[in-house]
């Protein structure tokens, strides 16, 4: 009886099979691994140049956003100027109004004081031409002669500074 060997090696099949290996091996990394190893180069290149440009872009926008915060802090600074620039030349427009307006009310009140003091000489004035009237006649009827001219404005007088030193 023959028994079957399961397992066994014929030199000739073994050394057939090294060789379909290797001959499969040089085939698979010839028109497999190096298109695939190829592929994923450019893979990596684009994946590298990707990242380049995205950390060019990176620097860019912050380099756009220093300059957008310094533009901000320039613009604040010039509105703080223009409101104070605002806040001052409302000020001495302000202290110009007020000093125009006192000026105004005391050249009112002066005007006023002088119209006061003529109508007070006028009035007087009347009220000392009515008195020496008066006067005259109740001095004329109480002396019951008659006064001539000068004794008249002497009389006049007298009454006139004794009724100014009276008021």
């Amino acid at each position: 009886m023959q028994v079957q060997e399961l397992v066994g090696i014929v030199p000739w099949t073994f050394i057939a099979q090294i060789c379909n290996l290797f001959i499969q091996m040089y085939l698979i990394k010839r028109f497999l691994f190096k298109p695939i190893n190829e592929m994923l180069e450019k893979r990596r290149a684009a994946a590298d140049a990707e990242i380049t440009d995205a950390e060019a872009a990176k620097k860019e926008a912050n380099a756009i956003k220093e300059e957008y915060e310094q533009n901000m802090q320039e613009a604040k600074a010039k509105a703080n100027e223009i409101l104070e620039s605002a806040r001052k030349t409302a000020t001495l427009q302000s202290e110009k109004i007020v000093k125009e307006a006192s000026e105004q009310a005391a050249a009112l009140k002066n005007k006023a004081e002088k119209e006061i003091a003529q109508e007070k000489k006028k009035a007087v004035n009347e009220v000392k031409g009515e008195i020496g009237g008066i006067a005259m006649d109740i001095a004329g009827k109480v002396i019951e002669r008659e006064i001539n001219e000068k004794d008249h404005e002497k009389l006049i007088d007298e009454f006139i500074s004794n009724v100014g030193e009276a008021s």
